[in-house]
């Protein structure tokens, strides 16, 4: 009999219709809903389990801590005759592997982009792109969503005149303690910072409100290191990565690096996508849309800073989402224009990746990995 630990749970989410990005393309989603799939720990395979349908443009998702619900955002621009999107909630049914709809809540913004939970699940994030508003909803003891107990619209604009002509928020993190929200704003240069009231469900004003990037870098996705110690920032325009020293009291972040995603003398377009830091913190990688990579640095903690160990091909098209397995041993990559998702090895002395397996999914947006 086969032990639990040798697999993990791929929760996949696509695009299933047509959606308009910021830049003004529009990419014709073929995906049928949020795909289930298993990673075997052995040898990296992907193996196709279940598909839930009728889910419309299940983008991002999240999985509770407690393993039994997951939830998706309705990456969407009207939703019920209005402007906005919508994030739905599912229980996972692990002995018939299904997911049980549960309910549906509006955003209040649009193309909402990310969601995430606190570490005891009580509490559910929005990130609305589009219109540029975080939305914070209760989680209720089954796992529905209740009625949203905050709603935050950013204001302002940077220096890209097609970017950057409004507020774009794009996903947030929370501090280790939980105490701060961290919200990359890609249209006003900005990582807004909250404080987090689990009370009554509200992002405040921190002391130190936010932490200004350069103009027209685009911040997208923020992690802490495992340490807590430091963060960091991929900025989707400028394709760059930012290393900060990260005060626990204050919130506040000082950088003290930034370094370029791409390989020296690379003269194509691109755009930056998803951030994770490895398990042990040796090592952070970030991917690349246009030059098609994953890039690979190495977290000098005594020094401070980062240095570049490689690049990586996905072997796809658009990296867009990624994410390196519990264990440390996996990095699982979904290449959005070319409909696959591939797992690589990593090597966890250097950090380099090398091919694993493939598996064909139509349009392929997030992934997320958990244990069964």
């Amino acid at each position: 009999m086969r032990e639990k630990e040798e697999y993990l749970a791929a929760f996949i989410g696509t695009y299933t219709e047509p959606i308009r990005f910021g830049t003004g393309a529009v990419l014709q989603g073929k995906g049928k809903g949020i795909y289930w799939l298993t990673l075997d720990l052995r040898d990296g395979s992907l193996k196709w389990e279940a598909l839930t349908e009728q889910v419309r443009n299940p983008s991002y998702l999240a999985i509770s801590p407690n393993r039994k619900f997951l939830y998706a955002v309705n990456e969407l621009k009207e939703y019920e005759g209005k402007k906005s999107g919508s994030v739905s909630a599912f229980r996972i049914d692990w002995i018939e592997k299904r997911l049980l709809f549960l309910n549906r809540q509006a955003t209040l913004g649009t193309d909402p982009c990310h969601v995430t939970l606190n570490a005891e699940g009580t509490h559910l994030f929005v990130s609305n792109f589009m219109s540029g508003s975080v939305t914070v909803f209760p989680i209720h003891s089954d796992g529905s969503l209740g009625d949203p107990s905050d709603f935050i619209q950013h204001k302002g604009s940077s220096v890209d005149p097609v970017r950057q002509t409004g507020p774009h928020a794009h996903s947030l993190t929370l501090s280790p303690d939980e105490r701060f929200a961290f919200v990359p704003d890609l249209g006003i240069d900005q990582i807004v910072i909250y404080s987090f009231d689990r009370g009554t469900g509200k992002l405040l004003k921190a002391r130190v409100p936010n932490s200004p990037v350069p103009k027209g870098a685009g911040p997208r996705h923020f992690e802490f290191h495992p340490s807590g110690k430091y963060a960091f920032l991929i900025n989707e325009l400028a394709s760059s990565l930012d290393l900060y020293k990260y005060d626990r009291k204050s919130g506040n972040l000082v950088l003290k690096q930034t370094v370029s995603t791409l390989p020296e003398g690379y003269t194509g377009s691109n755009t930056c996508a998803d951030l994770h830091v490895h398990p042990s913190g040796k090592f952070v990688y970030g991917s690349n849309r246009g030059h098609d990579s994953i890039v690979v640095f190495y977290m000098e903690e005594e020094k401070e800073c980062l240095e570049y160990r490689h690049h990586y091909p996905t072997l796809g098209k658009t990296p867009r989402n990624f994410a390196v397995d519990p264990t440390g041993n996996y990095l699982v990559v979904a290449n959005q224009d070319s409909d696959t998702i591939f797992t690589f090895r990593i090597d966890t002395k250097d950090g380099r990746l090398v091919e694993a397996s493939s598996i064909e999914i139509p349009t392929p947006v997030c992934v997320k990995l958990i244990k069964y």
